[in-house]
């Protein structure tokens, strides 16, 4: 299978900058997973679509504030995007410019109450820092940190709390699980009276979302490493609701593989904390997950790849086509689609 089978052309202005005014105003795809017909919806219908006994997957990670801008204490500026915690006061990051930080440099952010050292290099051109501060890290991130946009995303966010979810509260990713911005409070109370259930799951979500496929043949292609959360209530929830005949619709792509990396063959999920790097194409045997909302997707990337895996390369493309002759707004704070 090659990347070049997942490619569309996609016009530069249907990339949406800003997130719409209402969140559940957007846009709302409806896909027929088998036949790959396609209704237009906003996404405030999406209880229309839900039946007594769903169970609605949603990850409630938070965004920390990764993005650091600082000055090497040689001299000169330095942007860092911190990647993963690795202990310890220790992160995996992105530095730029990459060269000028070797093992040995220290940086100094704010007005130098975080300092930091590059310890080693790691994976990718990547670097480990070890941070120096006083008091609560993410507090001293809140008030020294950016939130690390995607780079397809040009235009400043006047309101940070637009990149999170309205039930995020588990801090630690450093992009949003964006399917997961269309919700609002009132429409998951609205989903719940209508006899859905609602299970929460975390998984902090990587720069790496947004590395492309660099492998012509996608089965030689790298997946990232993410860590990710099952809670017991969580389990037990999805595995009541999928023992009773229900649908277990997954919000987001990274609630959808961390439930298909820790789902048994008779589809029931386990409790669990550790890491996942599974990578979803065509091909897959989906075990767990019976529908996914989730926004529309860079060509050839991964994302893509995996509603492709869901539901038929050639439905997804026919709709990514009917999209762009729509003009539904793409990516992270664009419309969404949901497949069942």
């Amino acid at each position: 299978m090659k990347k070049s089978d997942f490619y569309f052309n996609l016009p530069e202005e249907l990339i949406a900058q800003t997130p719409v005014e209402k969140r559940d105003h957007s846009r709302l795809m409806h896909i027929d997973r088998v036949s790959g017909k396609v209704r237009h919806l906003h996404f405030y219908d999406l209880p229309s679509l839900i039946r007594p006994g769903d169970c609605i997957v949603l990850n409630d990670s938070r965004v920390i504030p990764a993005r650091l801008f600082g000055r090497r204490e040689s001299g000169g500026a330095v942007e860092v995007v911190l990647l993963k915690d690795k202990g310890g006061s220790v992160w995996e990051c992105l530095t730029r410019p990459g060269k000028k930080t070797a093992p040995g440099t220290i940086l100094t952010f704010g007005d130098g109450e975080l300092r930091a050292r590059v310890l080693d290099k790691a994976p990718g051109g990547n670097r480990l820092i070890e941070f120096i501060y006083e008091g609560i890290f993410l507090e001293v991130l809140e008030k020294l940190g950016k939130m690390p946009l995607p780079p397809y995303i040009k235009e400043e966010l006047m309101d940070s709390e637009r990149y999170q979810t309205v039930y995020s509260r588990e801090p630690g990713s450093a992009a949003a699980p964006t399917a997961g911005l269309h919700f609002t409070s009132e429409l998951l109370h609205e989903l719940e009276e209508r006899g859905a259930s609602l299970a929460y799951i975390t998984l902090h979500v990587g720069l790496g979302t947004f590395r492309p496929v660099k492998c012509e043949n996608v089965e030689d292609h790298e997946m990232h490493a993410e860590y990710c959360i099952i809670p017991r209530e969580a389990a037990d929830r999805i595995n009541a609701a999928k023992r009773a005949g229900g649908r277990i619709i997954s919000c987001g792509t990274t609630s959808c593989r961390t439930l298909e990396s820790r789902c048994g063959e008779e589809g029931l999920v386990r409790e669990y904390a550790g890491w996942t790097n599974v990578f979803i194409y065509p091909g897959y045997r989906f075990k767990c997950v019976d529908g996914l909302i989730t926004n529309f997707h860079l060509p050839e990337s991964t994302l893509i790849m995996l509603v492709s895996a869901f539901a038929g390369r050639e439905n997804i493309l026919r709709a990514y086509e009917e999209a762009i002759r729509e003009r539904y707004r793409f990516f992270s704070f664009g419309d969404a689609t949901i497949i069942i």
